[in-house]
């Protein structure tokens, strides 16, 4: 189902690598610590994994970019989801920049961005505003030809240690406008760090913005343009949360299926019974559908074709599928699967969040039924 070229899969196969030798065997004390790991985000930046959409000159990929990108996304949460959206984030804090900032504003930030070494975090999320994109409250004023910027953002995923932020704030009524931030300007604070059921290893928090002037030319695109950009970054990232839940889906099965051909009750292989060889068959079905529809809304976005309402597809329908999939596993293990000392329990903490952010599901279910009515007319 993916043709990839001789450097797509070596590039695929190194990320394979370094997710088996290198990071899986540190999830289960990133998740026990929940502290950010530095030295991953390095590792990711020295690999070019943090600089994937960035034009081909800053370190980027020369095409196919949504789809690699997913690809390795997915093979890095089958060993850590924490580890695996630090990309996600990356990639969905710089996208503003990509598709909306202009030739100063890229070379200001793109080198910066370049060498891996910052990250860079999206804040729209508040308290009153989430998958309503058009409910945020923050506000940036216009004075003396630049901006003030104030406002409460929440659940900031690498808020508390990225070094840039893209921020999507009100100049009209109804009007928004992203702005590029830097964390050490006058009036950034980072408020309080999450304490989270799953992705523990993320570091998630409050950034509060009190009168921080933002030069006019740290602005994105013109005024009023925020809210069709941070559409066309769900486009992009969307897909990506849909890779996501698929490998915290394989990793689930994989060690259901070990369990189960290892455990015997009633004189046989737990997999003999047909009971649990349905419920593993299914989850195999249902990981193959979600990679299908994961991939094609990813083949669209790089053809620059419509891909919005398969962004939403993919990503409703393979986190489900990980909820139910992280669900069974622990069913299948019984009480182990219950205990900290095998990894479903995790993998079940960590799939709930995917039904939840880049848009809840039943969010996608709206976009996705607009979709279908805009293209009957």
């Amino acid at each position: 189902m993916i043709e990839l070229s001789q450097e797509q899969r070596i590039i695929l196969e190194n990320v394979r690598r370094v997710a088996k030798e290198r990071i899986a065997p540190l999830a289960s004390e990133i998740d026990r610590e929940g502290v950010f790991q530095w030295d991953i985000a390095r590792l990711f930046g020295q690999m070019g994994l943090l600089q994937i959409f960035l034009p081909p000159s800053y370190g980027g990929l020369e095409e196919d970019k949504t789809l690699m990108f997913c690809l390795c996304v997915e093979e890095i949460a089958k060993a850590c989801a924490s580890s695996a959206l630090m990309l996600i984030v990356q990639a969905v804090g710089s996208y503003p920049i990509v598709v909306a900032g202009n030739k100063d504003q890229r070379d200001r930030f793109f080198p910066r961005l370049s060498k891996g070494e910052e990250l860079i975090s999206y804040l729209v999320t508040e308290p009153y505003a989430g998958s309503d994109v058009a409910g945020i409250r923050a506000k940036a004023q216009k004075n003396n030809g630049d901006y003030i910027l104030n406002g409460h953002k929440c659940l900031a995923t690498n808020g508390g240690v990225a070094t840039l932020y893209t921020v999507l704030a009100k100049t009209a009524e109804k009007e928004l406008t992203f702005f590029v931030v830097e964390r050490d300007q006058e009036g950034v604070s980072v408020g309080k760090t999450e304490d989270k059921l799953g992705f523990r290893g993320s570091n998630t928090t409050e950034v509060i913005l009190e009168d921080v002037r933002v030069p006019r030319d740290n602005r994105l695109g013109k005024e009023g343009e925020g809210f069709v950009i941070a559409m066309k970054d769900f486009d992009m990232s969307r897909p990506s949360i849909a890779a996501l839940a698929l490998g915290i889906a394989e990793a689930a099965l994989d060690v259901s299926l070990d369990y189960a051909c290892q455990r015997e009750t009633f004189g046989k292989p737990l997999v003999k019974h047909q009971a649990i060889s349905f419920m593993l068959a299914d989850a195999a079905m249902q990981i193959e559908a979600g990679r299908g529809l994961m991939v094609e809304a990813a083949n669209l976005h790089d053809r620059n074709e419509p891909n919005t309402k398969l962004a939403s597809m993919s990503k409703c329908f393979c986190s489900d599928v990980a909820m139910k999939i992280t669900t069974d596993a622990i069913q299948i293990l019984g009480g182990y699967g219950y205990i900290k000392d095998y990894p479903v329990e995790r993998l079940f903490r960590d799939a709930k969040l995917t039904q939840i952010f880049e848009g809840a599901n039943q969010i996608q279910r709206m976009v996705i039924a607009r979709e279908m009515i805009k293209e009957r007319g």
